[in-house]
């Protein structure tokens, strides 16, 4: 789910488009489950989930990348400047 990196944090995760808000739901085999409202068209969910990470972690979208998984709903994201304890210690306080 949340793996550390040199720099900061590798969270995989697995996305449900379409839903009527953006939303980090929990675990969901062995991945961290997040609803985002884009659908899945040219890029939408991907740019809309970037944009939603940015925000939960308070990190600039600069530092976000989509490093696997551009058209499926199982993807890989890399995080830089975030620390792996502040990750855990964020998320778990919105589930």
């Amino acid at each position: 789910m949340i793996e550390e990196t040199k720099g900061g944090v590798r969270l995989h995760l697995f996305i449900q488009p379409k839903s009527s808000k953006n939303q980090i739901v929990g675990p969901h085999n062995g991945l961290l489950k997040i609803k985002i409202s884009a659908p899945p068209v040219d890029g939408e969910a991907n740019a809309e989930l970037i944009e939603y990470l940015a925000k939960f972690f308070k990190i600039a979208k600069r530092n976000i990348t989509l490093v696997k998984g551009d058209t499926g709903r199982t993807k890989t994201v890399e995080i830089n400047g975030l620390s792996k304890s502040d990750a855990e210690a964020l998320i778990s306080a919105a589930l």
